[in-house]
C-alpha cells in the first residue's frame, strides 16, 4: 500500500487545506466573538468548532462527488469554478482580509447576538467555507483508491485537532504573534493558495478543452 499511496500529493493536499482553513487568521474574529464569554464557554466553543469543521470536510470528501453527479456538474467545470473561488479567497488572504466568500461583516454582527457561535459562523463559513469545501472535493476526486480518501479524512481530523489547539490558546497566540505576525502568516498561505487555484483552473481547462495541451 505504501507503494501505491502518493505521500507527496497527500502532503500537498494537507498543506493546501491548512492554508485555506487558516486557523491563525481566525484568531482575531474568534477573540472578538468570545470576548464576553467565560473560560468554560470558550473551551466548549473551540471543541465544537473543530468537530464541526471535521464533520463538514469529511462529508465533502465522501459525498462531494455524488452531489456533483446529481446536479450534472462535470469535474472540469467544478475545477474551474473551484479555482476561481479559491483564488478570490487567496487574494483576500494576501491582503490580510477576510474574503466575503468565507465570511461577511453582517454574519459577524448576527453571530454576536447568538448564544452558540461554534457552528455558525466559526466552523462554517469562517473556517470550512465554500473555498475549503471546494478544495477538498477536488482533491478527493483526484484519488483513485478508497484508502487514499481514508488518509485524506485522517488529515482532516489532524487539522481539526490543530484548529482546536489554536483556538484553545488563541489569547496567547494573539499576544505572541500580534496583528503583524498573523497577517504575515496569512499572506504566505494566501500565496500558496493562489498557486493551487491557478493549477485547478489550468487542469479544468485542459480537461474541458484537450486541444489546449496538444503540442504543435
Amino acid at each position: 500500500m505504501q507503494d501505491i499511496i502518493n505521500w507527496t500529493e497527500l502532503f500537498k493536499d494537507f498543506i493546501g487545506i491548512f492554508a485555506i482553513l487558516n486557523p491563525l487568521g481566525a484568531i482575531p474574529v474568534y477573540l472578538g466573538m468570545t470576548a464576553n464569554k467565560s473560560r468554560s464557554e470558550t473551551k466548549r466553543i473551540a471543541i465544537k468548532t473543530s468537530m464541526a469543521v471535521a464533520i463538514i470536510l469529511v462529508i465533502s470528501i465522501w459525498a462531494g462527488g455524488v452531489v456533483l453527479q446529481f446536479f450534472g456538474i462535470t469535474m472540469p467545470a467544478f475545477r474551474i469554478a473551484s479555482g476561481l473561488l479559491v483564488l478570490l479567497v487567496a487574494i483576500s488572504m494576501f491582503h490580510a482580509k477576510s474574503s466575503g466568500a468565507s465570511h461577511t461583516d453582517q454574519e459577524t454582527l448576527e453571530a454576536a447576538q447568538k448564544d452558540d457561535i461554534a457552528i455558525v459562523p466559526l466552523a462554517m463559513p469562517l473556517l470550512a467555507g465554500p473555498g475549503a469545501i471546494s478544495l477538498v472535493i477536488v482533491n478527493a476526486n483526484q484519488m483513485t483508491q478508497w484508502f487514499e480518501k481514508v488518509f485524506l479524512s485522517l488529515s482532516i481530523l489532524i487539522m481539526a485537532v490543530v484548529i482546536w489547539f489554536t483556538l484553545h490558546i488563541a489569547n496567547n497566540l494573539g499576544s505572541l504573534m500580534g496583528t503583524a505576525g498573523i497577517n504575515t502568516a496569512t499572506r504566505v498561505m494566501g500565496l500558496l493558495l493562489a498557486a493551487m487555484a491557478v493549477q485547478f483552473m489550468i487542469m479544468g481547462l485542459v480537461e474541458a478543452f484537450p486541444g489546449l495541451s496538444s503540442k504543435n
